[in-house]
């Protein structure tokens, strides 16, 4: 069966979870890599683990913009080959990577010109300063392999083959975490490079995890190419992409925004309570990597199914994401609850950070299943081209709410109980997008019944 079939034919529960789990793999591995990189770095001190912290505002910023764009194209693709419209959805990826080669240089510039200034405005130790500059221009400067490689493996996903995208997202996580301990420490005739070390590792699995992605695409995607032969820019093919990228662009940055901020709330009250909200971002992305795996497959069955105006499989996809991440995200409460401090000891937690962080990640844990829904949701909404969803629920629950909260809590009980404003901030959430969705999926069974009539 190919995957244009698969889309349109597959039992929905089935095609789901066959598409969800290459990708939760996939983005399970990728979050590891960033876990492995914080281990290694904690390796080296305390200092330096909290400088791959406050950078880790940056990279997600980067991470943003390539993965809004990704995203968007992903939607307009897949409704493009549910309408049949082969040639259009060509053209829409060749505009795509000329957006994401577009994002690379502006970021590329921004690595060589302003690094110094991020890290001076990151910190006032010195010391902070020089390993934040160290980290982050590397992975500025050299950033066209994860734009690349997010823009390959969105083209094989629109297509429904989601397993060539695991694999080359592997290839580059599995050199990353290799090249780690070899590159920070010195192993094997390589000199030791420290921090430097860590981000020369992500940068060149990056790059190789690209090229593997558009080699996959060149030679095993059986509908989609990007080529200059007889294409033509077209503005409506930005706007198309945009108007679910942007918000997804917005959502993103709102991560690292929070971030930023909530840093420069942490900071002052003292150092270790950036290098464990660092840790915890960490894990608990690497938490979320699956509910993102089941988002990021349900997009093009969605849009695919839109496209083709077979409504009744996009309500059946909605019935199976909310109830299968919720389950995903129980599982993650109940291993935050029961083994909190050996998640901390992996980053080798000082006496000091255990005490902050155990009852931190149990506050925190509580709350995954409404983070669960309301990720779910915006991945549903964004499938039939509504992105705003997804950008003003991830605005409530990571900073509208969540950021107040979070200084009048820690201003009026201390610390410990700062933590409560994620409660706050993902009920909240929850609510609006639940809502919401499920207001755009009866709006379209109405339009469905407005077109039989």
């Amino acid at each position: 069966m190919n995957s244009k079939n698969k889309l349109a034919e597959m039992p929905i529960r089935p095609l789901v979870y066959t598409m969800a789990i290459p990708l939760m793999l996939s983005l399970l591995v990728q979050s590891l890599y960033n876990i492995v990189d914080s281990i290694f770095v904690a390796r080296l001190s305390e200092t330096a683990l909290t400088a791959a912290s406050l950078v880790y505002s940056v990279q997600f910023l980067m991470i943003a913009v390539g993965v809004g764009t990704a995203v968007g194209l992903n939607s307009l693709l897949s409704r493009k080959i549910g309408e049949h419209k082969t040639e259009e959805a060509c053209q829409a990826a060749t505009t795509g990577l000329f957006l994401m080669l577009f994002t690379s240089i502006i970021f590329y510039f921004a690595g060589i010109f302003l690094s110094d200034t991020i890290a001076f405005k990151m910190a006032t130790d010195p010391e902070l300063q020089t390993l934040c500059k160290q980290y982050l221009s590397i992975n500025l400067v050299y950033c066209c392999g994860i734009f690349l490689q997010t823009y390959g493996q969105r083209l094989l996903q629109a297509v429904g083959d989601t397993v060539l995208s695991m694999i080359s997202l592997i290839i580059g996580a599995i050199l990353n975490i290799i090249l780690d301990p070899i590159m920070i420490f010195g192993l094997f005739g390589c000199p030791a490079m420290g921090i430097r070390g860590a981000a020369i590792a992500t940068v060149i699995g990056q790059m190789v995890g690209a090229i593997a992605a558009l080699l996959f695409n060149r030679f095993r995607n059986p509908l989609i190419h990007a080529h200059l032969k007889n294409y033509h820019f077209r503005w409506r093919d930005v706007a198309d992409i945009y108007r679910v990228g942007l918000p997804t662009i917005i959502m993103q940055a709102i991560g690292s925004i929070m971030t930023l901020v909530v840093n420069s709330i942490l900071l002052p009250v003292s150092a270790t309570a950036v290098a464990f909200f660092g840790v915890y971002y960490k894990l608990q992305n690497f938490l979320m990597m699956p509910i993102n795996g089941l988002g990021q497959a349900a997009i093009p069955i969605v849009g695919y199914n839109y496209g083709n105006r077979k409504y009744h499989r996009v309500q059946q996809t909605w019935k199976v994401l909310l109830p299968t991440g919720a389950i995903i995200a129980l599982c993650g409460t109940v291993i935050f609850w029961c083994f909190p401090g050996q998640l901390l000891q992996l980053f080798s937690a000082s006496q000091e950070m255990l005490t902050l962080g155990i009852p931190a990640l149990r506050i925190i844990s509580v709350s995954f299943v409404m983070a669960a829904i309301t990720i779910l949701c915006g991945y549903f909404a964004s499938g039939l081209g509504n992105g705003i969803i997804n950008m003003v629920s991830a605005a409530i629950r990571q900073l509208i709410l969540l950021v107040p909260c979070l200084l009048i809590f820690i201003k009026i009980s201390g610390i410990s109980h700062g933590w409560y404003a994620v409660w706050i901030a993902e009920i909240v959430a929850c609510i609006y997008s639940y809502y919401m969705s499920h207001k755009l999926l009866k709006t379209i069974f109405a339009h469905k019944l407005e077109v039989r009539k």
